[in-house]
C-alpha cells in the first residue's frame, strides 16, 4: 500500500473502535450488556502500595523515637548520602532542642503514579519551651520493589532547616527549690559548703584533741572513733569527714587546728550529713541514659536532678519551670529566627511532715546497728521519723565536693530505705494479728485459758517445738544455773489476753493449728493480716516502698509457724507502724505520707497534706478493745515483756515485743507500740514501729529504742544513757540496755 492508504486504514480502525461502546459500557450494534466485564488498561501491572499505610508508619515510629525503622525506611539514594548515625541523631537533637514531650500528626492530601508519590500532612510538635509548632510538609515517596521509600530532607523536620540549618534552645534554669521539716528547719538547700578532712601527717600533736573533737561535734562522730581511725591509718593518710555550712563549721574554722584540711564548693547541700538520707533521697547529674528524657521535658542537660526519694518525687515541683528560646541557627552562627519562647518561672518548696529533731534522735540512736524507725502520728499518717541503719551522707555524691565524692560503701546496703522496703518476718509482734483472727472466729474469748508449758506436740512427725522461756533456760543450765527466774520456767496457766502479754508461743501456735486442722478456717489468719494491711503497699507514694508477703498455709506447719509471725511472713516496718497506728485510733488505716506541703515563693501553697483514710481494721470494736488492753498489759503488767525496759517512763504506752528469727544470725528484734498521752500533754498519739537486725531479743534491744524515741517526743531527747553502741558488722559488745539486763523476751 501507499503511505497515505496506510494512514486512512488507521483512522477508520480507530473510529470504528470508540464508536463500539457507549459511555455506560454497552455495545449499541448489539443492544445489551455483555456477558464478561473487559479488561482494563492496567490487566498484567503490579499495583502501586499504599502511600497514606506507608508514611503513617513513618511518622508513628518518628513518635517512638524508633529512628532505626524510620531510617529502613528510607530510599536506597537516601540512604547513600546519609548514615544511620548522622541521620537519628539530626532528629533526635532537633527533638531535644525543641524540647518535643509529643509529636501529633494527620495526613492531608496524597498523589501518585506507579513510580512516584507524594504526601501532605501536618505535624505538630507539642514543647514544653516554645509551644506547640505546627507545620505543613509535602513529603516524596519512591516506589522501590513494590514499597514506598522515603526522599530524605532536612526539611521535613522543619521547613526552617532546609540547607544544614539547626534548632538551638537558649536556656533559662531556675534555682532548685529546697527542702524543709514541718517547722521550716532547713534539710536540703542550695548553699556554700566546707569538706571537711584530716590528713594524718599534718596533725599538731597538741591540738590532736581539739581537731577530734570539733570534728566529732561538726559530724556527729564520736572523737575516740576519730581517734582510732587516726591511729589505725597512719602518717600520710587522707581520712574524709563529712560536710559543714560557714556558720555550722564557724568554731571549727576559726581553731583551724593541724591536720584539718578542707575544700569549700557551691552544692545542693544536705544539712546534718543527711536527714532521712534514704527518704529526702539525693540528686545527680543527667545521666548519658537520662539525657534524651529531661531534654524532651526542657532541661538543658546540665541540671542535677532527683534520683530517690522525696527528691525524685517532687523534680516537677524542686525544678521549677525551666524557661528558653527556641532559635533556628544558620551553619555560621547567625541566628535567623525565633520559634517559640517562654519565661522560666521559680522553683517550689517542699515540706515534708518529718519533724527534724525526731529525725536526727532516730537515726543517732541506729548509728552502729542495722535496722529501721518509723514513727507516725496515730490520727493523720504524718510520718515524723522514717530512720534506716545505715545511712548515708548525700553530699558524698556531689562531683564539686572533691575530697568526700563517692565516700559511700554498698557495705550494708545504705541506699536501701529498710523502714518501707526492708522486708522481715515480723515474729511476735505478728501475734497481734493471731488474736485478732481467733477473737473474730468466735472460738475464743478474751479469758480462754491454755496451759503455757515448754512444748507444742501438734504436729506429728515433727519433733516438739519450744516456748521462748525453754532457751532461757537452757542458757541458764548451760552456766550451771537452775532454771527459777520468770523468764526460764514455762508461763503457766493464761488467759488468751495473757498469751499475748508473756507472748507464750504454744498459745498461739495451737491457735494456729486448730483454725487450720479443726475450725476448718485455715485461711482465718492470713485474711486477717491482710485486712491490716500486710502483704501490700501502704500507699505512701513518695518513696519506693516493698509489699511484703502473706500466703494461704497449705500444711499445718505452715499454719503455726505463720501465727507466730514467721514461716513466708514477710513485712515492712512502715505496715506495721501504720496498722498500730490504726489499732490505736480505733481501727482506721491512714496513707503514711511524707509531704505536709509544696509552696511557691509566693501565694498559697499547690498542694497541702490532708490525712486519707484507706481501710478500717476488721476486728469488731468490742475485739480491738480486748486487742488494745492485751497491748497495755505487755507495758504494764509486771509479767509483761516489754515491763522492765520501760519501767521509769512516766508517759503510758502500748505495744507489742517480738524476736523474728532471720536464718542468718541473731534474731531479728522487733517492738512496735504507741502512746496514750493526748488528753495530758496535748500533742498528738505516735505509733513507733522499731526493727534492730541480727541483734537478740525484742524486749532487750528493742525496746529501748522505742523508749528513747518517746522521751524524744515529750522532752526532746532521751532522758537515760543508751547502748554502748558498737561498729556495724562486727560481733555484738553485749550491748546492755541502760546498763542492766532484760529479763523477759519470746521467740
Amino acid at each position: 500500500m501507499k503511505p497515505l492508504r496506510w494512514v486512512n486504514f488507521i483512522l477508520i480502525i480507530a473510529f470504528l473502535s470508540a464508536c463500539s461502546f457507549g459511555g455506560d459500557g454497552v455495545p449499541p450494534i448489539f443492544g445489551g450488556p455483555t456477558s464478561t466485564p473487559l479488561p482494563t488498561a492496567s490487566v498484567g501491572v503490579t499495583p502501586a502500595p499504599d502511600e497514606n499505610a506507608a508514611i503513617t508508619k513513618y511518622l508513628e515510629a518518628l513518635q517512638q523515637d524508633d529512628f532505626e525503622t524510620m531510617y529502613s525506611m528510607l530510599t536506597q539514594a537516601s540512604r547513600d548520602a546519609v548514615t544511620l548515625e548522622d541521620y537519628s541523631k539530626r532528629w533526635n537533637d532537633a527533638l531535644n532542642n525543641m524540647s518535643a514531650a509529643e509529636i501529633e500528626f494527620t495526613i492531608n492530601s496524597s498523589q501518585k503514579g506507579p513510580y512516584n508519590a507524594e504526601v501532605g500532612y501536618s505535624i505538630t510538635y507539642k514543647t514544653v519551651l516554645a509551644g506547640d509548632i505546627q507545620r505543613n510538609i509535602l513529603l516524596r515517596m519512591a516506589n522501590e520493589d513494590n514499597q514506598w521509600k522515603i526522599v530524605w530532607d532536612e526539611a521535613q523536620i522543619l521547613p526552617e532547616l532546609a540547607g544544614g540549618n539547626i534548632l538551638r534552645m537558649d536556656y533559662s534554669v531556675p534555682a532548685r527549690g529546697d527542702i524543709y521539716d514541718q517547722d521550716g528547719l532547713p534539710i536540703v538547700t542550695q548553699s556554700a559548703a566546707f569538706a571537711f578532712g584530716i590528713q594524718t601527717d599534718l596533725i599538731d600533736p597538741d591540738m590532736r584533741g581539739a581537731l577530734t573533737t570539733e570534728l566529732g561535734l561538726l559530724c556527729g562522730f564520736d572523737p575516740l572513733d576519730i581517734e582510732d581511725q587516726i591511729d589505725a591509718s597512719g602518717p600520710g593518710w587522707y581520712l574524709p569527714m563529712c560536710e559543714g555550712t560557714r556558720d555550722e563549721a564557724q568554731r571549727l574554722l576559726s581553731i583551724n587546728p593541724g591536720g584539718l584540711v578542707f575544700t569549700e564548693y557551691n552544692s545542693r547541700y544536705y544539712f546534718d550529713t543527711g536527714l532521712a538520707p534514704q527518704a529526702v533521697g539525693f540528686t545527680l547529674s543527667i545521666s548519658p541514659e537520662q539525657l534524651n528524657q529531661y531534654r524532651r521535658l526542657g532541661y538543658n542537660g546540665s541540671e542535677k536532678v532527683g534520683q530517690s526519694g522525696i527528691e525524685k518525687w517532687a523534680e516537677d515541683y524542686l525544678a521549677g519551670q525551666h524557661g528558653g528560646a527556641l532559635q533556628v541557627v544558620a551553619a555560621d552562627g547567625q541566628i535567623i529566627s525565633t520559634l517559640g519562647q517562654t519565661s522560666r518561672q521559680p522553683a517550689d518548696s517542699v515540706y515534708l511532715t518529718i519533724d527534724r529533731n525526731m529525725q536526727a534522735n532516730a537515726q543517732s540512736a541506729l548509728e552502729f546497728f542495722r535496722g529501721a524507725i518509723v514513727i507516725m502520728e496515730v490520727d493523720t499518717g504524718r510520718v515524723l521519723a522514717m530512720a534506716s541503719s545505715p545511712d548515708f551522707d548525700p553530699n558524698a555524691f556531689d562531683p564539686a565536693n572533691v575530697p568526700n565524692n563517692g565516700n559511700i560503701s554498698d557495705f550494708n546496703e545504705p541506699l536501701l530505705n529498710r523502714a518501707s522496703q526492708g522486708q522481715y518476718p515480723l515474729g511476735s509482734v505478728f501475734k497481734i494479728i493471731t488474736m485478732s483472727a481467733a477473737l473474730e472466729s468466735g472460738a475464743w474469748v478474751k479469758d480462754t485459758p491454755y496451759n503455757c508449758q515448754y512444748e507444742f506436740t501438734r504436729l506429728s512427725g515433727i519433733p516438739p517445738l519450744h516456748d521462748w522461756t525453754w532457751q532461757h533456760c537452757q542458757d541458764a543450765l548451760a552456766v550451771g544455773e537452775a532454771c527459777n527466774a520468770s523468764s526460764e520456767i514455762p508461763s503457766g496457766l493464761l488467759t488468751l489476753q495473757e498469751g499475748l502479754m508473756r507472748s507464750c508461743n504454744p498459745y498461739f501456735w495451737e491457735i494456729g493449728w486448730d483454725l487450720f486442722s479443726n475450725l476448718n478456717r485455715g485461711s482465718d489468719i492470713a485474711n486477717m493480716a491482710r485486712g491490716f494491711g500486710l502483704a501490700a503497699k501502704t500507699g505512701i507514694d513518695q518513696i519506693e516502698e516493698a509489699s511484703g508477703q502473706i500466703l494461704d498455709p497449705t500444711t499445718e506447719l505452715d499454719a503455726v509457724n505463720q501465727a507466730i509471725g514467721q514461716g513466708d511472713v514477710q513485712v515492712t516496718p512502715l505496715q506495721v507502724a501504720t496498722f498500730m497506728a490504726a489499732i490505736a485510733n480505733g481501727g482506721t488505716l491512714y496513707r503514711p505520707q511524707l509531704v505536709e506541703r509544696i509552696q511557691p515563693v509566693s501565694g498559697d501553697p499547690r498542694v497541702v497534706f490532708k490525712p486519707e483514710a484507706r481501710g478500717i481494721l476488721p476486728p469488731r470494736p468490742e475485739n480491738l478493745d480486748i486487742l488494745r488492753e492485751a497491748l497495755l498489759m505487755v507495758t504494764q503488767n509486771k509479767r509483761g515483756t516489754a515491763t522492765f525496759n520501760l519501767r521509769g517512763l512516766q508517759f503510758d504506752v502500748a505495744g507489742k515485743t517480738g524476736t523474728a528469727e532471720s536464718g542468718n544470725g541473731l534474731s531479728h528484734a522487733w517492738f512496735a507500740g504507741y502512746t496514750l498521752n493526748e488528753e495530758n500533754t496535748g500533742l498528738p498519739d505516735i505509733a513507733i514501729a522499731v526493727i534492730v537486725e541480727n541483734i537478740g531479743e525484742g524486749s532487750e534491744y528493742a525496746v529501748p529504742f522505742f523508749r528513747a524515741m518517746v522521751e524524744t517526743y515529750y522532752y526532746g531527747s532521751p532522758q537515760r544513757p543508751f547502748y554502748d553502741f558498737g561498729q556495724i558488722g562486727y560481733p555484738p559488745y553485749t550491748p546492755t540496755p541502760f546498763g542492766v539486763p532484760a529479763p523477759t523476751e519470746e521467740n
